[in-house]
């Protein structure tokens, strides 16, 4: 394809740029699938349950916190010994164990009232798991995508998790006034068991690295990944962005939450419909640029559209009627998923290799800072004042720093964007 004509010399045949579905990366989509299931049939239920029982935005707020708090640390003191050794063992270890906590968890609550503690726990010990697992995930992820299929195979990733709440939300929902919140905890942990046994299968190619890792070696690592940041402007002001704006909307979710569960003319069936209309959005623009390229040229100009339009919508989200809030979330899920698939293809593209995992880790870094900083602020601000003018001042947060850290300094952020992947080995 003449976007990849600029490559190395090594570059791939057509037919092998075609050629996505290897039973690698089809075993990887099989396990992300069952993992996105699982999280939608746990994060749901227990945010509602947590809302019903406290009937408070803040400590709902405080729980999904206390998720990412993990992700301010960890990250980056981590990555250095993911980038170094084997990917999959990882994977398959860290879903063993959360399997086991879910399990044990189901178990406990099974004979046991409502404790805000416990679940304060578990949102802890679940988020220091899914740090591991996230970076080693997304340092490995693509190097199971063929050469010349990144867009293909991050279309297929950023569909993923669309389709399963098109199809869970509305199911979770419905379940959780007939279920006890056990029987998801057991559910989730049976899934997560087969992904484990899915993971198992995939092929790891990796060079040896030494056995004896020294604390010298860690210390240059540590600062060879700061250095590359230091120098790369352009990737700076995209996660700082990303930081901002995703930490605005799981706010506004949060927000949103609370005004169908208080509102007379509002139910939870209806917010897993809202869910379900973002969501069908995704999965068409998904399955669009599965099949159309979108030129390396054209995905500068597109991300600021996407921006610019995505953050003024959820400022209005809740001042408009129910039909027009469907609308809302369906364009900007589609438009959300396109901005996403580009920026993945670009920036990890754009990433050398063998420090991905600790680029990746700033990264978790400053999501995790903008998230507990903005659902902390969005607890705040429903406590405070209506709903949809804590929405609204979130979501004018997010539209100004599309325009201080994307839209102005276009030179630095262009040439992230206009990447393309050069061929390195697998690891």
């Amino acid at each position: 394809m003449k976007f990849f004509r600029n490559q190395s010399k090594n570059k791939p045949s057509a037919s092998e740029k075609t050629h996505l579905w290897t039973k690698d990366f089809s075993c990887i989509i099989a396990a992300t699938i069952l993992s996105a299931i699982g999280g939608e049939a746990m994060c749901l239920p227990v945010s509602l349950l947590v809302f019903d029982e406290t009937k408070s935005t803040f400590l709902a707020a405080l729980i999904m916190v206390c998720g990412m708090l993990p992700d301010m640390v960890l990250p980056i003191l981590i990555a250095p010994f993911i980038d170094k050794g084997g990917k999959k063992k990882w994977i398959v270890g860290l879903d063993i164990l959360l399997a086991v906590l879910y399990g044990a968890v189901g178990l406990w609550i099974s004979g046991h009232e409502f404790q805000y503690g416990l679940y304060v726990f578990l949102t802890l010990a679940a988020g220091t798991i899914s740090v591991f697992y996230r970076l080693a995930y997304t340092a490995w992820y693509p190097d199971l995508i063929p050469m010349g299929a990144e867009q293909k195979g991050y279309a297929v990733s950023a569909t993923i998790y669309p389709l399963v709440t098109i199809l869970i939300s509305p199911v979770v929902t419905f379940l959780y006034q007939w279920i006890p919140m056990e029987g998801f905890f057991l559910i989730v942990s049976g899934l997560t068991i087969v992904s484990v046994i899915i993971e198992s299968c995939i092929k790891e190619n990796r060079t040896d690295v030494p056995e004896l890792y020294t604390l010298k070696q860690y210390c240059v690592d540590i600062k060879e990944g700061f250095a590359f940041l230091k120098r790369e402007k352009g990737i700076r002001n995209i996660y700082s962005y990303m930081s901002i704006t995703n930490g605005a909307s799981n706010g506004i979710s949060i927000i949103t939450q609370a005004y169908y569960q208080t509102c007379p003319w509002l139910t939870v069936t209806m917010l897993g419909f809202l869910k379900s209309a973002e969501m069908i959005g995704r999965v068409i623009s998904g399955f669009f640029q599965y099949t159309k390229e979108i030129p390396v040229k054209k995905r500068f100009a597109l991300t600021k559209f996407v921006y610019i339009f995505y953050d003024s919508m959820d400022a209005l989200l809740l001042f408009l009627p129910y039909p027009l809030m469907l609308l809302n979330r369906f364009l900007c899920g589609g438009l959300g998923t396109a901005s996403a698939t580009v920026r993945e293809t670009a920036v990890q593209s754009y990433l050398p290799g063998q420090i991905r995992a600790r680029v990746n880790a700033f990264f978790d870094v400053v999501m995790a800072i903008g998230g507990v900083g903005f659902q902390l602020l969005a607890g705040i601000l429903g406590q405070l004042m209506p709903y949809p003018v804590a929405a609204a001042l979130l979501g004018l947060v997010t539209l100004l720093s599309a325009f201080t850290l994307i839209v102005l300094p276009a030179k630095d952020n262009r040439v992230v964007y206009e990447a393309v992947r050069k061929e390195e080995p697998r690891s």
